[in-house]
């Protein structure tokens, strides 16, 4: 099993900047990628970023220019940098991870989620 334990959401205001945080832990030979996703209330779930153990990253249009995701491959890991933030950021955000659990099981996590607000 792999726990994902996700920190640094809140209530930011419009134009300010926050950093989120998910760590990894459990049975893991290998992480191959982890992402952050986002989920408003009465919408689908969407990806924000994903990063992949060699570091080649992709992100949203909604995102891009204003975020930086990154991992600590030693840490298991995956930080996001949220710059600019508007009010159509607010969701929920929730951690992805691919993961071996072995070398020959390859499972995908997520975690529970952490609430982003960005309000005045």
């Amino acid at each position: 099993q792999v726990q994902l334990v996700e920190s640094g959401g809140g209530l930011v205001q419009p134009g300010g900047s926050l950093r989120l945080s998910c760590a990894a832990s459990g049975t893991i030979s290998m992480i191959n990628s982890m992402a952050w996703y986002r989920q408003a209330p009465g919408e689908q779930r969407e990806l924000v970023a994903g990063i992949s153990v060699r570091g080649i990253t992709n992100y949203a249009d909604s995102v891009k220019g204003r975020s930086t995701i990154s991992i600590d491959n030693a840490k298991n890991t995956v930080y996001l940098q949220m710059n600019s933030l508007k009010p159509e950021d607010t969701a929920v955000y929730l951690c992805y991870a691919d993961v071996l659990t072995s070398w020959t099981k390859r499972e995908a996590y997520w975690g529970q989620g952490t609430q982003v607000t960005i309000s005045s």
